[in-house]
């Protein structure tokens, strides 16, 4: 890219996926922090994938309503399951988690064997393709996001577990083949975990160290050429690094 120009008009939607995905998965991924589960977006996001793949193999056209219901149903599947082991198997829930996701990248991986354009489509679902995202696109994210949103701040304290999953299930089916499951892995987490130290702040906090993550990352990936999705992951874990360590300092201190 060597206009301005056109650095410009492909960064900024790029930048408003960012902002979207920003907006629903932080206060998501705080939730998830406190619930102590903090694999269940990777393996929510996996499923989803899953059923992307699946959707696309029985020749649905790429992102059309048929392939968005198959992933949300799989996705809702899974998030079925971890609610029935969160309330029965407490103990093994992270092993639980751990096993879904491996056992959906393997099944996505099969059924991916005999694509010849496999390699590329399990590209796209772990790194993204932020910056070829369409502007129309990101009007319907911007209206699902909005609604899940409101269901969230609205009823949060009434929704319960399974009301959560279901929440976390939708809102991650959307982002994942928004950006792909890397970011929406880094989004969840990495500003939930520099904010966790900062109280009444954190949600605030969170909110800046995921869209500088967003801007630099994506600035960065411009100016020397790099892929975008790692590029603002590496750039939003350099952020939280900066900005929690010097309360873990005064931790390890005391």
């Amino acid at each position: 890219m060597n206009s301005p120009a056109v650095d410009f008009s492909i960064l900024l939607p790029a930048l408003l996926a960012g902002l979207l995905v920003t907006a629903t998965h932080v206060p998501l991924g705080i939730q998830v922090l406190q619930r102590g589960i903090v694999f269940i977006d990777i393996a929510i996001a996996q499923i989803a994938g899953l059923g992307v793949i699946f959707a696309d193999s029985l020749g649905f056209e790429p992102h059309g309503w048929a392939v968005q219901s198959v992933a949300l149903s799989a996705a809702l599947a899974g998030a079925a399951l971890l609610t029935w082991t969160e309330k029965h198997w407490p103990a093994v829930q992270e092993a639980v988690i751990g096993v879904s996701f491996v056992f959906a990248a393997s099944l996505a991986t099969l059924l991916l064997a005999g694509n010849p354009r496999g390699g590329e489509h399990l590209k796209e679902l772990l790194v993204g393709q932020i910056l070829w995202v369409a502007p129309g696109t990101l009007v319907v994210v911007a209206v699902v996001y909005a609604a899940l949103l409101a269901f969230w701040f609205g009823l949060q304290r009434r929704i319960g577990r399974i009301g959560f999953y279901l929440v976390f299930a939708s809102t991650v089916t959307v982002s994942v083949q928004l950006v792909g499951l890397y970011l929406v892995f880094a989004t969840l987490i990495v500003p939930a975990l520099a904010a966790r130290h900062f109280g009444r702040r954190a949600l605030a906090s969170g909110y800046t160290v995921s869209l500088a993550g967003y801007a630099l990352g994506l600035a960065g990936s411009a100016v020397w050429d790099l892929p975008s999705g790692p590029a603002v992951v590496c750039a939003m874990v350099g952020l939280a690094i900066a900005i929690a360590a010097p309360g873990l300092y005064r931790t390890v201190r005391a």
